[in-house]
């Protein structure tokens, strides 16, 4: 059996650090994550998914992690359940983080909107690459041409 889960996502608010009655930190917060498609509007919905790390990394992340930070979370996802204080029960799911990490440049030095460089260009007829011969260069053979695609190594 196997309970993965790799979320990368812009921290929705700063962790709230705890401890428990036994000293043990427990942070907790929330990552938005867009989902992959556009709506017939353009836009994209965001998901607010909960996340909960213990000791060394709740510290870790009340430390080092704020609003809007782009983060990776690697953990697992468990379900809880609890009885409210109306009496009713829930369920609770939540990703239990066992990895933590910033992702992208810190905020202070993130790039400007727009195309990060200039695209290269294709070729002749948009096909890239059109032959092996557009990887020689001067003075350059291109590759020999066996069929073995693993001839080179």
């Amino acid at each position: 059996m196997l309970n993965k889960v790799l979320l990368v996502g812009r921290l929705a608010q700063d962790p709230d650090l705890r401890y428990t009655p036994n000293g043990i930190a427990v942070a907790r917060f929330s990552v938005a994550v867009e989902r992959p498609y556009k709506k017939q509007d353009g836009t994209r919905e965001t998901d607010f998914i909960d996340v909960v790390t213990w000791r060394q990394r709740a510290e870790f992340a009340s430390n080092y992690f704020s609003k809007g930070k782009m983060i990776l979370v690697e953990g697992r996802l468990q379900v809880r359940s609890f009885v409210g204080q109306d009496g009713v029960k829930r369920r609770v799911a939540e990703v239990q983080a066992d990895n933590l990490s910033f992702v992208g440049p810190p905020s202070a030095e993130r790039p400007v909107e727009g195309p990060l460089q200039e695209e290269a260009p294709l070729g002749p007829e948009g096909a890239f690459p059109p032959s092996q011969e557009d990887f020689a260069g001067p003075g350059l053979d291109p590759p020999p041409d066996s069929g073995d695609p693993f001839s080179h190594c």
